[in-house]
């Protein structure tokens, strides 16, 4: 069995701690402040074009959420940049994406911070 592999802002890392907290891409808004105090919490996307887990993201964050984060399920290395700019850590890569989309290809998108125009409108 292939180990799971996370792709952070250094590159591709295995998995080594299990999500305390495993959120569903439709969990109501109202139950985001039950997890505020876990220590890793996974939000799952189920397809490439299901973004809901952006939002609640960015919705835990607000809430004052300071675990880490992670994105679980279907992403490409396209979706990274946006995957940091609303709050998650690190991004499970399916083994299948790794193979099409390799550690460089996440590396190009890991300069997130300097296309975020949020923080750029901040300064």
């Amino acid at each position: 069995m292939t180990s799971q592999i996370v792709a952070r802002d250094d590159g591709f890392h295995e998995v080594t701690e299990e999500a305390g907290v495993v959120l569903a891409p439709d969990t109501p808004v109202e139950e985001l402040a039950d997890h505020l105090n876990v220590d890793l919490v996974a939000v799952d996307f189920p397809a490439f074009t299901d973004g809901r887990g952006f939002s609640i993201a960015r919705r835990l964050r607000e809430l004052g959420f300071k675990g880490r984060l992670r994105a679980n399920g279907r992403l490409i290395a396209d979706q990274y940049g946006m995957a940091r700019r609303v709050g998650f850590d690190e991004v499970v890569v399916a083994p299948d994406v790794a193979e099409r989309q390799p550690q460089e290809q996440w590396l190009a998108r890991a300069d997130w911070k300097e296309w975020d125009h949020r923080a750029q409108l901040a300064d």
